[in-house]
């Protein structure tokens, strides 16, 4: 390396480093090399050169030195920034390719411009260094729960006071019915930290589950310490959360660590979420029943069928627990499912009753129907517990679906589907006569009651609107008995005729 550069006196710099570095808390290489990139800066404009500017920081003597950087390459096309290897090697016998040589400028009193732009570059990097000393201290705060007073609002975005920075609370993580002023105390979680042109922004949000999570690990000792562990939270911000909690300890009630005596630790945490409603609930490694211990506070009966692949499962409550089970607005069943991981669908037990019917039903129907296929009934039940219930079905199923029923080769496939094709037609003829029928009965019962209801209204007509309440349409309507002969005078009766019956009229 070529003999020492232009020397530089600033020993008031130096005190500056050592005064930015314990104030500002900010690493003093960083400072040197804001230094150093400024002096450099300057330099470049008191030279009015194209070179390769760079400044040095001396550590013995504490001065800074300016030096012309170029880079040894094979072929030189520009002689200001590049030196050949043969050059480099009679300056520097280890120097090689891709390798920067400095050598030294001389550079007179740096003016007043020049004194300015170093002290701007200066000003910059500090900040630059304040910004990223910020980023660092909060990037590893992710999903911390802090404190901070709102400090104005902004387009609908609350500015928080974390003491030696500022925070955001942007709209989407706010809570629609929370409402905050300037100098209002909030807890939040940090959620992010982002980079921007001006400095790291802070992302605090009050709609995070884990806010749930921090505040129960303040109220709650237990789980401060491990003995309670909260293992997942399924939360609707404002309105309500459910949250799963395990215990290490089997003498350790989790559910009741959480509550607290007289419900007073998941009272702190409620009036905190401004009335947000809390269900705690126990975790279970059993994902069946921790559904059910998740449906809560509706009462699950069974669990009727599951999907391990769709990861979905039908419960079945009692009739006076289904609204209570899916909530206002399906609330509970959704917060249940986020809860466990699994789409639940949450049925009656009237319901579940009606469906089972529906489908031994359709299953009846079908075996008929199959059964006029000239199959064997083995192969009939075999298409129905694949899924079938009709001849449209079997006829627009592919060969390949078909096959993989048990018991059906591809002669038989082909044997069913003729056979299919030729009844189809019989039995839409056969349906659509019994809706003609259907139709027509209808028609005659409806004919008929409305016959009876005129009756009934001239009935009451005539009768003063008094019928008497034994009076039946159908009597109304029936003939009239013919009137008996009276007996003419003077006309006797055999002698061998039979007494008049009690109800005769006597004149």
């Amino acid at each position: 390396m070529a003999e020492k550069g232009t020397t530089m006196s600033h020993t008031d710099l130096i005190q500056a480093i050592e005064d930015i570095t314990r104030e500002r808390g900010i690493d003093r290489e960083i400072i040197i090399k804001a230094l150093e990139e400024a002096f450099a800066a300057a330099a470049r404009k008191v030279l009015h050169t194209r070179e390769n500017i760079a400044a040095v920081f001396d550590e013995k003597s504490g001065e800074f030195r300016i030096y012309a950087k170029r880079r040894v390459v094979p072929e030189v096309t520009d002689e200001l920034t590049e030196i050949s290897l043969e050059e480099a090697l009679e300056i520097d016998p280890q120097a090689d390719f891709d390798q920067d040589l400095l050598f030294p400028r001389e550079v007179p009193e740096l003016g007043r411009i020049a004194a300015q732009a170093a002290k701007q570059v200066i000003y910059q990097k500090v900040k630059e260094a304040e910004r990223e000393k910020i980023y660092n201290e909060y990037i590893d705060r992710v999903g911390e729960l802090v404190n901070g007073f709102v400090k104005r609002i902004e387009r609908g975005d609350i500015i928080v006071d974390m003491g030696s920075t500022e925070a955001v609370v942007p709209r989407r993580e706010q809570v629609r019915s929370e409402h905050y002023n300037p100098g209002d105390r909030i807890r939040a979680i940090i959620v992010d930290v982002e980079r921007s042109g001006k400095g790291p922004q802070i992302i605090l949000s009050r709609t995070d589950p884990r806010l749930v999570m921090k505040l129960f690990e303040m109220e709650v000792p237990e789980i401060y310490d491990g003995t309670v562990r909260i293992v997942c939270v399924a939360r609707d911000a404002g309105e309500r959360s459910k949250i799963a909690v395990q215990s290490r300890d089997r003498d350790v009630d989790p559910v009741g660590a959480c509550v607290g005596m007289k419900g007073n630790r998941v009272q702190s945490v409620i009036r905190e979420l401004r009335g947000e409603k809390i269900d705690i609930v126990q975790f279970h490694e059993d994902a069946m029943t921790f559904v059910r211990e998740a449906l809560k506070p509706a009462t699950a009966n069974r669990v009727a069928s599951r999907d391990e692949e769709r990861r979905q499962v039908e419960v079945i409550v009692p009739d006076d627990q289904l609204s209570l089970a899916i909530g206002r607005r399906g609330q509970n069943v959704r917060l249940a499912g986020r809860l466990v991981g699994w789409r639940i669908d949450v049925k009656s037990e009237s319901e579940k009753r009606a469906e089972i019917d529906a489908e031994q039903e359709a299953r009846a129907r079908a075996r008929n129907l199959f059964s006029r296929l000239q199959i064997d009934d083995a192969v009939v039940e075999a298409l129905i517990e694949a899924g079938f219930r009709d001849l449209e079905q079997l006829l627009s199923a592919d060969l390949e679906d078909l096959t993989r029923v048990p018991g059906i080769d591809v002669e038989l496939c082909l044997q069913i589907h003729d056979q299919a094709e030729q009844l189809i037609d019989v039995v839409r003829a056969e349906e659509e006569e019994a809706r003609r029928v259907a139709a027509e009965l209808a028609a005659a019962s409806e004919a008929r009651l409305a016959e009876e209801q005129a009756v009934a209204q001239m009935a009451s007509t005539l009768l003063g609107e008094s019928p008497a309440p034994d009076v039946d349409a159908a009597e109304l309507l029936a003939e009239p008995a013919e009137p008996q002969a009276e007996p003419v005078a003077g006309e006797q009766e055999p002698d061998d005729a039979e007494p008049e019956s009690s109800g005769a009229q006597q004149e």
